[in-house]
């Protein structure tokens, strides 16, 4: 299918990038004491790669599904921004817009909006191909991560520390992609603020909650400043 081969081509990169996150989710998932179709089922069902490295330590803590739910919600609430741009694109699209706004992430929201379909091709099947492709990988990776951990004996001491490791990573692209520092401040505000007041057991969501008003108050200065930098 002509769609297919070029979903293909325009999802290379995000196939190497979705296999080693989710070969350390699958080994995460397996060191903690869950198997192999758990890792699948929840890549599937899920498929929220900052919030699957979460929700692992969070079930073996012990945390309510209120409280997973409610991470859930701050940690993909960014989707509610960017899909909207897409609402009127998915409705046409009949049963497939069900499925591209279940599966829309970051890398394939990133593709949709910068790829150049061919001439005559059906843009809408090439769009389904691109979000189905990198359900997929990461699908793919998660069942490769966890086999591994289950089956072949190594020591996976640390492993835990991938979701620390991923999200240091993401913090450190911000801070060198963007001008303002606002968001990074604001949220190590309140981080810093939450940590002290309540603990490490409880600061997490009011962080997420404060730090999600807060940057919908400062909106204007934060584009302003990225404004200024794209002029």
């Amino acid at each position: 299918m002509r769609e297919l081969r070029f979903a293909v081509r325009n999802t290379i990169p995000i196939f190497f990038t979705y296999l080693f996150i989710g070969i350390a989710f699958g080994i995460l998932t397996v060191d903690a004491g869950y198997g192999v179709l758990f890792s699948v089922a929840s890549a599937f069902f899920v498929f929220a790669g900052s919030m699957q490295l979460i929700m692992v330590p969070m079930m073996t803590s012990g945390a309510s599904l209120l409280a997973l739910a409610l991470m859930t919600f701050f940690i993909n609430a960014r989707h509610i921004f960017y899909g909207i741009s897409f609402v009127e694109r998915f409705r046409k699209m009949g049963w497939r817009g069900v499925y591209m706004v279940l599966t829309l992430t970051d890398e394939t929201y990133s593709v949709l909006c910068s790829v150049q379909y061919d001439p005559g091709m059906d843009e809408n099947r090439a769009a389904f191909c691109i979000a189905m492709l990198n359900h997929l990988y990461w699908v793919f990776g998660c069942l490769v991560g966890a086999c591994a951990g289950r089956f072949l004996p190594f020591d996976m001491t640390g492993i835990d520390f991938s979701a620390t490791a991923f999200f240091l990573v993401v913090v450190i692209n911000q801070w060198r992609q963007y001008r303002t520092r606002l968001p990074f401040l604001t949220a190590a505000t309140c981080a810093l603020g939450f940590y002290l007041l309540l603990g490490k057991e409880y600061f997490l969501i009011p962080t997420l909650a404060a730090c999600l008003a807060a940057l919908l108050l400062l909106r204007k200065p934060i584009e302003a400043k990225e404004g200024r930098k794209n002029a």
